[in-house]
């Protein structure tokens, strides 16, 4: 059997959902957080995005697009700490990062659950959450869709949400989209609230709706699935991206 004949998995889904959260960006540098955005970047940047800028994970900007977990075989640039830090306050970058609590209007948590002073559970602190969210276009992967992350108000604002940057603080601020393992969400409804997009195929808008702590915005048209990806798609992650399949231990069939 064929790559072309094998049905797509979930995981493959998420992965084409997260390289469209790139498409049309340019040059800009994809900064990945997570398997499968990571691999959504390197797949864009192999199709329609060949102008994105990827690294390898650590100082070096990857002349091609190596597997995960590979040393790219040829670089174009370097990219120093320092140098990381000047692009995220110069906004050439889209990031895509994590979310342990995100509510309807984009804020994220990533720093602890419970009061911030006593915390039930201390995550990774807020580190680059709010520079990330007040300079650059935003997006995010989220593997677990579940009330637990999809919640009606964050413990602690990490990632600054729609209606917190006013006037000039916030004129960079940009939430592009959310990818789960269930659907694809962005920031298109009322009051910028979130809004369901796609969901991924079997699965229901009944399911997303279960599976979120607030109401969600849906399109007047319906809600569509998913695109399918392309046979050359699916050969690139399964050959050249992940022939190792991490993707599967990301998102769960």
């Amino acid at each position: 059997m064929t790559t072309a004949t094998v049905a797509a998995t979930r995981a493959e889904y998420c992965v084409i959902a997260c390289a469209e959260a790139w498409r049309g960006d340019g040059e800009v540098l994809a900064a990945a957080m997570g398997t499968v955005s990571t691999l959504g970047a390197r797949l864009a940047r192999l199709t329609f995005a060949p102008e994105l800028l990827i690294t390898d994970g650590e100082a070096m900007l990857a002349a091609d697009v190596p597997a995960l977990g590979a040393a790219p075989a040829a670089v174009e640039g370097w990219l120093p700490y320092r140098r990381h830090l000047e692009m995220v306050a110069g906004g050439h970058r889209h990031v895509m990062m994590g979310a342990s609590q995100i509510d309807r209007h984009g804020n994220q948590n990533i720093s602890c659950i419970g009061d911030w002073s006593r915390p039930d559970r201390q995550l990774l602190g807020v580190r680059g959450a709010p520079g990330n969210t007040a300079n650059n276009p935003t997006s995010y992967w989220i593997p677990r869709h579940s009330s637990r992350v999809f919640v009606e108000r964050v413990d602690v604002v990490c990632g600054v949400g729609q209606h917190r940057l006013d006037g000039a603080a916030g004129r960079f601020h940009d939430l592009r989209r959310v990818v789960t393992d269930l659907a694809v969400l962005d920031f298109g409804g009322p009051d910028r609230a979130m809004r369901l997009c796609s969901v991924h195929p079997g699965v229901t808008v009944d399911q997303v709706a279960a599976a979120t702590g607030f109401p969600l915005a849906l399109p007047d048209a319906g809600v569509p699935f998913t695109r399918d990806p392309s046979a050359e798609e699916l050969r690139l992650i399964r050959e050249v991206l992940d022939p190792r399949g991490a993707r599967d231990r990301e998102v769960r069939p």
